[in-house]
């Protein structure tokens, strides 16, 4: 069956060609202008041939129907392949040290300087003692001032010369009187002199002293008044 389909076809193709064929002479001369007759002609006799097709095969004896299988289980899901292992064969390699280094010594800590202390201030001076010092002052000046006055110059008497003589005195450690000069004069000489020289001879003075309280000499300045005898 099978073989005559094919031969069939072929010979159906042959007559498309052909047809095929024919139209385009048909079309080839109908553009450059050939008689319609011609062209009738033509396809008469394109019309009458006959193609002989060869009788069917008879048909042949359809096979039994295949036996029904068992379905087919449902194929398992897939699986993941694992992810690759690299796995070496070779062994690490084993470093022996030869020499063993010593022990790191222990960290030696340090400890802060102490902190310095400021230095103390110095101890304040011992306050100092109070101040002796003072200056010389007349001792018993009614006593020895009276006898000087009394001591009167007989040339002033006899003149009747008086005033107040000021003198510029000198006096010792020992309260004497070293030294005498007249600052202010009475107006007589020899009240004046007169005056000096009893300071000398009778005047006695407390001396003065230093801080310390030693005695020490001093200046100073007196005054002697003459008067004139009722």
């Amino acid at each position: 069956m099978a073989y005559a389909d094919q031969q069939m076809s072929g010979n159906r193709v042959i007559a498309i060609i052909i047809v095929a064929l024919i139209h385009i002479a048909l079309g080839y001369a109908l553009i450059t202008g050939l008689a319609y007759e011609a062209a009738t002609k033509v396809l008469e006799r394109v019309t009458t041939i006959d193609v002989d097709e060869p009788p069917p095969p008879e048909p042949e004896e359809e096979p039994p129907p295949p036996e029904p299988q068992p379905e087919a289980a449902a194929p398992p899901p897939p699986v993941a392949p694992p992810p690759p292992m690299n796995i070496s064969t070779r062994p690490p390699d084993i470093r022996t040290q030869v020499t063993i280094p010593p022990p790191a010594p222990p960290a030696v800590r340090i400890p802060p300087p102490a902190p310095v202390a400021a230095p103390r201030p110095p101890a304040p001076p011992p306050p100092a003692p109070p101040s002796q010092a003072r200056g010389a002052s007349p001792r018993n000046q009614g006593s020895w001032a009276a006898r000087i006055q009394g001591d009167y110059p007989s040339r002033a008497l006899r003149q009747e010369e008086s005033g107040t003589v000021t003198m510029r005195i000198t006096i010792g450690s020992d309260g004497r009187v070293e030294a005498c000069s007249v600052s202010g004069s009475s107006g007589s000489s020899a009240l004046d002199e007169a005056a000096c020289r009893g300071m000398q001879r009778y005047a006695r003075y407390n001396p003065a002293l230093n801080a310390a309280g030693n005695e020490i000499s001093s200046t100073t300045t007196q005054s002697i008044r003459y008067v004139l005898p009722d």
